[in-house]
């Protein structure tokens, strides 16, 4: 079934006009009878996700955004065929799903082989996440450490879409429309998501295991999650939130926030979302929370924490602001020293630093 946009007659009593002309009507393939409405056509490229998943069930999030990168597409000129475009998407969030479908809600998973597992989240939106990996992973390869950094994110939403000088030659390929590229940001392996379709949705994500690539020994694995933390707290069982899965050995979550009492607000609710997944022994909780933008809590922010952050907040990490970095991001350039000497007593503590490393850069050969 095919949609197209029909200009009605301009004569006759069938025509509504307004004060632009007369309104143009949505016809969806030969279906006789009045023309179909904006809700008719989200109703139809909603069953063209579903159809493309098949038997197995996609998140209602996914559906949603793949009706809605469809429209888009379409009404811009970029696809053509809105239902074809559904369709894949459904089929790949559907692949993503069945390659690692998960034997129940308790069952651990093994993290071998990534090394130190640390999945940064965000606690809302803009807190500085890939910021705060981009900074763990240079701090861990200038102490000669073998890090891999995995980008989870939408490409066109993420935070480290220019971490790497140049694109890496490798490639892995998960369906027809997904892929992994793997490049170099200085000595750390970057892993992010390529494809060929208007958006990626929480659900297309591939499951952890799907990232590791043929790297011994691999010592650290750091993860932006990516696709906002409240959605990857929603379902920790697939999509970004896998990256949250109980397991062995156990994975170290890092919450990110802003030294704002909204953002403190957001990663509240962040934590709410994630709870019944932690009492249910699915999920992990964040183990440190990492402040952006700041050297300490500004007055009266922190007592904004609810009852769930609010133990997180008297050990908080602060990376201070900088200037270089809030206007052009994460480039390919090591993050400046003020921000790696911010984690390096983090990483020290847990053993991934020696304690020598704080304050001192070399230089990468």
């Amino acid at each position: 079934m095919t949609a197209q946009w029909q200009e009605p007659p301009v004569a006759g009593p069938a025509v509504r006009s307004s004060r632009r002309g007369p309104v143009r009507r949505l016809v969806v393939g030969s279906r006789p009878g009045p023309p179909a409405t904006v809700t008719d056509l989200t109703a139809a490229l909603g069953a063209a996700t579903r159809r493309g998943a098949g038997p197995v069930p996609v998140d209602r999030v996914d559906v949603e955004e793949a009706t809605a990168a469809a429209a888009r597409g379409y009404v811009a000129g970029s696809a053509p065929d809105p239902m074809s475009t559904a369709t894949r998407m459904g089929a790949a969030a559907a692949a993503m799903t069945a390659l690692d479908l998960p034997p129940g809600t308790t069952a651990p998973v093994s993290w071998d082989g990534f090394g130190a597992l640390i999945p940064v989240l965000s606690g809302s939106p803009g807190a500085g996440a890939s910021v705060v990996a981009a900074a763990l992973a240079d701090a861990l390869q200038l102490a000669g450490r073998c890090v891999l950094l995995v980008d989870a994110a939408d490409p066109a939403r993420s935070g480290l879409a220019a971490a790497a000088e140049v694109e890496g030659p490798w490639t892995s390929e998960l369906t027809p429309d997904l892929a992994l590229r793997f490049s170099w940001r200085g000595q750390a392996l970057l892993t992010r998501l390529e494809s060929t379709l208007p958006v990626i949705t929480p659900g297309m994500v591939p499951p952890p295991p799907q990232w590791l690539p043929e790297l011994d020994p691999l010592h650290v694995t750091v993860v932006d999650v990516g696709h906002d933390g409240w959605r990857a707290a929603a379902n920790p069982l697939a999509g970004p939130g896998g990256w949250l899965r109980l397991g062995t050995p156990a994975q170290r979550p890092l919450l990110v926030v802003r030294p704002t009492r909204p953002s403190l607000r957001h990663a509240e609710q962040v934590l709410a979302r994630l709870e019944p997944w932690v009492g249910a022994g699915a999920a992990v909780n964040p183990y440190q929370l990492v402040v952006v933008g700041a050297k300490r809590w500004p007055p009266g922010v922190a007592g904004a924490a609810g009852r769930r952050l609010e133990p997180m907040t008297e050990t908080a990490v602060f990376l201070p602001h900088d200037d270089e970095v809030q206007v052009a991001g994460v480039t390919a350039e090591l993050l400046p020293h003020r921000l790696l000497d911010a984690v390096a007593p983090l990483l020290t503590r847990w053993n991934l630093l020696p304690g020598t490393t704080v304050g001192v850069r070399r230089r990468l050969r």
